[in-house]
């Protein structure tokens, strides 16, 4: 792990690590039940597309780790069950 709430001005991001060659952007989501929906659900189109602009920023802020493949993962965890997806959704630019 890199940084926990990474925060930019055009967002923040829950986790930044690396695996390998990846820099992973890990969104986390909790929810207690589904009353509220899904924690998949609530990382929807305009969240992605926050995450990708605050990606964005940190490379550009951290030249040393350009080189890297990014990509996009999210925890969801739901009550006490814990789910990693890995390459949740794609850059949106």
């Amino acid at each position: 792990m890199l940084q926990l709430n990474y925060r930019c001005r055009t967002g923040e991001v829950d986790i930044v690590a690396q695996e390998g060659d990846y820099l992973c952007f890990v969104e986390v989501k909790y929810r207690t039940n589904q009353r509220a929906g899904t924690p998949e659900e609530a990382v929807g189109i305009s969240k992605q597309r926050r995450i990708c602009r605050v990606a964005d920023y940190y490379l550009l802020t951290h030249p040393n780790m350009a080189q890297k493949q990014v990509r996009f993962d999210m925890v969801a965890i739901l009550g006490e069950t814990i789910t990693l997806y890995q390459n949740a959704f794609p850059y949106i630019g």
